[in-house]
């Protein structure tokens, strides 16, 4: 079969990157795939609708079709990809595992590949509710039995294992994360006067950002002029805010909110280092953002971010959940600013290795080796 071809591409994701819900999931598909499609390949897009978004849109090349609600939309998926079926005529259906599973094998007719950030495992628990997060937990448990002859594009190594011990048998490559070095940089003059400690991300339960809060009044007591930025927003953040007035410590934390790109890598300049305190990631793609920024981060040794950061040389890795060990991180880091000085300048040659180009060119391959079989 000819590689010179134009390929048809359909992929399946919850949301697409408009979505107000997406997360770092959306930007590795979005940042892939609009390459794929400036590479010359359709690809068309099936996810949930959300309020005020028009069912059918072009972005940076991607047709993105959207229908159901985003609760229900896994349930749509099946009659939803037969009306496009009835229309198009794809070589590939990408299967973008992130929450629920789609299931694809059970029903599409053209070969599979499924990309996989990450499982939540027990963790959805600290999430959803028991009866929510038991739906999830047991329908991640038929993931090995239905999938279990489906090729698999994973963000980390982490996940490539997860992945193993669960039973895939089938050959499971490496789709990395990256960053857009042309948006994130070193901007000159930036750097907070006094200690600047940021979190960057979704405003989840689940990603444990009360570990942080917990560490402050620590923190506070050995550097009392320490601020906290937290960029982002989500539906944990009233509670954070609560956490921080009963901690006493809402006077040296500042909710940035959702804020533009542009005012995104300016408040990420103005740090000292950035902490991520998640039990699991697919891969840590905010920790990129913040190296190549010259941001060092301290995080917790987990899933996905044991491979997003590197201990000792692009920031500290600390045992989740122990925040005793996560204050006196962002304190030995804080106040040693030759060791800062070399985490900063080797986060933004770790974060030169990642290469969206690069991603997109091996999915490009990587959808070529399973359409000529």
């Amino acid at each position: 079969m000819s590689t010179n071809r134009s390929l048809n591409i359909l992929a399946i994701n919850w949301q697409d990157i408009t979505n107000p819900l997406g997360g770092g999931a959306e930007v590795h598909f979005h940042e892939i795939f609009k390459r794929v499609a400036a590479a010359g390949h359709q690809v068309t897009l099936l996810c949930c609708s959300y309020a005020g978004a028009p069912s059918f849109e072009m972005i940076d090349g991607i047709r993105v079709v959207r229908s159901g609600s985003r609760n229900l939309f896994n349930y749509y998926v099946p009659r939803l990809y037969r009306s496009l079926c009835a229309q198009n005529r794809f070589d590939i259906v990408i299967d973008d595992i992130n929450k629920i599973p789609f299931f694809t094998p059970l029903f599409v007719r053209e070969p599979p590949l499924a990309i996989a950030h990450h499982l939540f495992g027990k963790s959805i628990y600290l999430e959803a509710p028991f009866f929510p997060a038991s739906y999830v937990w047991a329908s991640e448990k038929l993931v090995p039995l239905i999938y279990r002859n489906t090729r698999f594009a994973v963000v980390s190594e982490s996940t490539r294992q997860e992945l193993q011990r669960l039973g895939i048998r089938s050959q499971v490559d490496l789709l990395p994360n990256a960053v857009d070095l042309a948006k994130y940089q070193e901007l000159p003059r930036q750097r907070s006067e006094t200690p600047l400690i940021g979190y960057l991300g979704r405003l989840k339960k689940y990603k444990s950002i009360d570990h942080l809060l917990r560490a402050m009044p620590g923190i506070l007591r050995t550097m009392p002029s320490v601020r906290l930025l937290i960029i982002g927003d989500g539906d944990y953040a009233s509670t954070l805010g609560q956490l921080a007035k009963t901690l006493g410590i809402d006077k040296n934390i500042e909710f940035a909110g959702h804020v533009p790109h542009e005012e995104k890598v300016r408040l990420l300049n103005k740090l000292w280092l950035a902490v991520n305190p998640s039990p699991k990631e697919g891969w840590g793609l905010t920790v990129i953002e913040a190296n190549a920024c010259g941001i060092p981060v301290v995080a917790a040794d987990s899933p996905g971010l044991r491979d997003s950061v590197v201990h000792q040389r692009t920031g500290l890795l600390y045992s989740y959940g122990d925040v005793a060990e996560l204050t006196q991180s962002v304190i030995e880091l804080l106040g040693n600013s030759e060791k800062r000085t070399y985490l900063s300048t080797q986060a933004r040659k770790w974060a030169e290795n990642f290469s969206w180009d690069a991603s997109a060119q091996k999915a490009i391959e990587l959808i070529w080796s399973i359409v000529s079989k």
